[in-house]
């Protein structure tokens, strides 16, 4: 990690996949079924992919209060389970009123990336 990098850190835990299921009705097996994942020869739940467009958000907000996200994208690259902690890495670069953000989501637990590449616009007042 470079000084210039901004860094936001959450454990993903069941019942915060629980809530995010319920708030956006996705409650596939993937997500909570232990038989299901045993099939699979998976031992914990996966998150949900869509949930770090809004950890990236959360992160985005903290970094840079009042500001607003214009454009967010980001590509998944592996799989995070339940348990595990992730961290949100921005490296930032502001033009006037614009901030250009190079994004990437670590596993803490063993350095895997699991979003990249990503970024994002923000615009501050």
């Amino acid at each position: 990690m470079s000084s210039d990098e901004l860094i936001w850190e959450r454990r993903i835990e069941s019942p915060d996949m629980i809530a995010y299921a319920g708030a956006t009705w996705d409650w596939h097996k993937l997500h909570y079924d232990a038989d299901y994942l045993r099939e699979r020869g998976l031992d914990r739940p996966v998150v949900d992919g869509q949930v770090f467009g809004a950890y990236l958000a959360i992160a985005l907000r903290e970094w840079f209060p009042g500001a607003a996200i214009g454009a967010l994208s980001f590509r998944f690259t592996n799989l995070v389970f339940a348990g595990e902690t992730i961290r949100c890495v921005g490296t930032p670069v502001r033009e006037g009123s614009t901030i250009t953000l190079a994004l990437r989501i670590e596993v803490v637990e063993d350095g895997r990336i699991a979003v990249a590449p990503a970024s994002a616009t923000l615009t501050v007042p």
